[in-house]
């Protein structure tokens, strides 16, 4: 039986490592402009996706988290009206600053980091 390696690949460019990171933390900007967490990632995705391919590997994961905390805040948004959504939204945002400055981390320590929970509806 052969063993499947289930770790993403090491990036050891250090200019597409900075860019990796870039691309997860500019989904940040999206706590101060609506729906920057989507623009953010997918302007650094799209401008250095034919360059740099573990950009273009870690601009699809966070574009692909970016959605699916997007589809999650809505939700909890709507479920104001039940009163749960009070307590989801912070959940719903605290969960996605936690885990973009993971990724972020990550991305700059030359890991490609996989979020938990994200849909892939980009791939």
């Amino acid at each position: 039986m052969t063993e499947v390696n289930s770790q993403p690949p090491m990036e050891t460019d250090p200019d597409q490592c900075l860019w990796g990171m870039f691309t997860h933390l500019s989904a940040l900007s999206g706590f101060i402009i609506p729906f920057g967490n989507l623009i953010g990632p997918f302007l650094v995705w799209q401008i250095k996706k034919n360059t740099m391919p573990f950009v273009e590997d870690q601009g699809k994961e966070a574009l692909n988290f970016q959605i699916t905390v997007t589809i999650a805040a809505i939700i909890a948004w709507v479920l104001m009206f039940l009163l749960i959504g009070f307590v989801l939204l912070p959940l719903v945002g605290l969960a996605a600053l936690v885990f973009i400055i993971l990724a972020g981390l990550k991305a700059n320590s030359g890991e490609a980091y996989r979020y938990p929970f994200a849909l892939r509806l980009i791939s």
